[in-house]
Formats: C-alpha cells, structure tokens, sequence
C-alpha cells in the first residue's frame, strides 16, 4: 500500500528542488503542483500544509475513493483518471475547480458536484461498469452544472438516452463515442438547447447508421462545427436548413389543402344540457374511406397520413 502524505513528497526526487533558503514546511506551503501519477497510490493522507495547490496529477494509480482534499480551496484541476474510484464525493470545498478527469474509472453514478459552479470541463469516459450497467446522472448535479460546464465526455459508458443533459445549455465540446444511443428525434431534441454547441463526437453509436444521420445534426445544430472528426461546411449547412425548412413549409401547406378539402367536423348534439354530449354518428357517411381520397402526389409518410383522420 502507497499512501500520498507529507513524508512521501519529501522523499520525491521531483521536490527536492526547492527554492534556496527555504524550509521544507515553507517550500509546501509555495507548492502549486503537485505530481504523483503512475505511483501505485491506493489513497490520499493528509496534505494539508500545501494550501495553495492548484493542480493534482494522481492518475494512473489505485485510488478507491476521493479523500482529505478539503483543504484544496485553490485547486483548478484535478486528474484522478485510471484509479478504481467508485463514487464522486468529498469534493464540495473545491469550488474553483475547473476540470476534472475521472475516466476510466468504476463510477457508475455522476453525483456530488452540486458545490462546483466553476466546473467547465468533466471527463467520464471509460467507466469499468459491471455488465448491464450504464452511466447515471444526478439531475441536482446536471441543474448545478448547467450554467458553467463547456466540456463533457461520456464515450464508452452504454448511455442510451442524453435527454437529462439538455439542461447543459453552454456546452461547447461533447464527446459520447462508442454508446448505445439509437433515436435520433432525441438527439435532435436534446441537441437544439445546446446553442453554444461547436464540436461533437458520436461515432461508433447505432444512430450513426441512419440515413441522412449527418444532415440530421447538422440542422438540428446550428453552429456546430465539427461533428465526428469531421468539418462542417457553411454552405452545405444553409442548403440543408433551407431545404429542411421548404419541406416542412410545403407540408404544412398539404395537411391544411387536405383539411379544407376533406373538412373533419364534430356532430354534437347538446340539447340535453351541459355535461351530456350525444354524437350523431349517422350525419356523416362517406362513400369511401378518407384514407384512399388523400391525392397520391402529397408529400405524406404512411404514418402522417393515417395520423391525419385517426
């Protein structure tokens, strides 16, 4: 067992340097950076004495849980990837923190930032979940973040739903690779609160498979840049938004034709007094189903047609 303390940074060749004259308890006190990756540390003691830290590298260790970092008030980024971490706690005095790295770690709920508003990038990516399990989302942690996350990556996590993260509506960068997302009116959905929106990635998820998936992102996100390492061109992004916009024009114009053609009108019969409604369904007896007397030509799915008279 490793454990990061005092005396473990006092033996580190990386801090023997210290500024001449200065006493070590001195010395930790100036420390703004502290480096212990790939040190087999499994926790984290008592650090007190170096409060004005505001960068920790512990990844690549073997740390379990977040611990006796409460005293890090100036701490900016923190990089506790590649750990075996299983909960996000004991962080709500660290509130300029601005990135933070847990991927590849065994979260299985994001939880317990609702103390960060500073929090701009948050890396998840990579969590060794147990077999059926999926990455969960705290809302009291996404509402805290809304107004300040700009970056978030939760690729390779079985997240199969992002409808709780419409509410990061300043997010610039996001990044769900290698997921189970498949509907893609959701996506568009979520995706048209994220205004702000500039990079995404989404490749190796089964909606990339639909047709038109692209042109789909791209009207739905409207100053989206690059989208799956790919750029997005400024010209092909207007076709597409105006082509969209005549073909949602033009069907609005049918179903309103097909409705002063083909009137649907309610037979009430009300003689009887409020609350009682009587339907004469007898008044009205078309020669032919309404289905079979919509035009061919109409530019209608299956579905909007039947929609229509259902």
């Amino acid at each position: 067992m490793v454990r990061l303390t005092i005396d473990l940074i006092a033996k580190s060749r990386n801090h023997f340097k210290k500024k001449r004259g200065l006493s070590f308890p001195h010395y930790l006190k100036t420390l703004t950076h502290l480096h212990f990756s790939s040190r087999n540390i499994d926790d984290i003691g008592d650090l007190s004495m170096c409060r004005n830290l505001t960068v920790l590298y512990l990844y690549d260790n073997h740390i379990t849980q977040i611990c006796n970092l409460g005293f890090a008030s100036n701490l900016t980024h923190l990089y506790m990837q590649n750990n075996e971490i299983t909960h996000i706690d004991n962080l709500s005095n660290l509130q300029r923190l601005s990135k933070l790295y847990l991927g590849g770690n065994r979260i299985a709920v994001v939880e317990g930032l609702e103390q960060l508003r500073e929090l701009k990038e948050l890396h998840l990516e990579n969590q060794r979940l147990t077999p059926g399990e999926k990455l969960l989302f705290d809302p009291r942690t996404l509402i805290s973040l809304a107004e300040s996350l700009c970056v978030m990556n939760i690729s390779n996590n079985n997240i199969d739903d992002l409808r709780d993260l419409a509410v990061l509506k300043e997010l610039q960068r996001f990044s769900a690779t290698d997921n189970k997302l498949q509907n893609i009116e959701e996506l568009e959905d979520v995706f048209s609160h994220w205004p702000q929106l500039l990079q995404m990635e989404l490749d190796g998820n089964p909606v990339c498979k639909i047709p038109k998936y692209r042109d789909h992102l791209i009207t739905a996100c409207r100053n989206l840049e690059v989208l799956d390492g790919r750029e997005i061109n400024e010209l092909t992004r207007q076709f597409l938004i105006n082509w969209k916009a005549s073909k949602e024009s033009k069907k609005k114009k049918t179903i309103k034709q097909l409705l002063i053609t083909y009137p649907l009108t309610d037979d009430f019969d009300t003689d009887q007094g409020p609350g009682h409604i009587h339907t004469n369904m007898q008044r009205w007896k078309p020669q032919q189903p309404l289905r079979s007397r919509i035009p061919a030509h109409t530019d209608l799915s299956y579905n909007e047609r039947r929609h229509i008279f259902d």
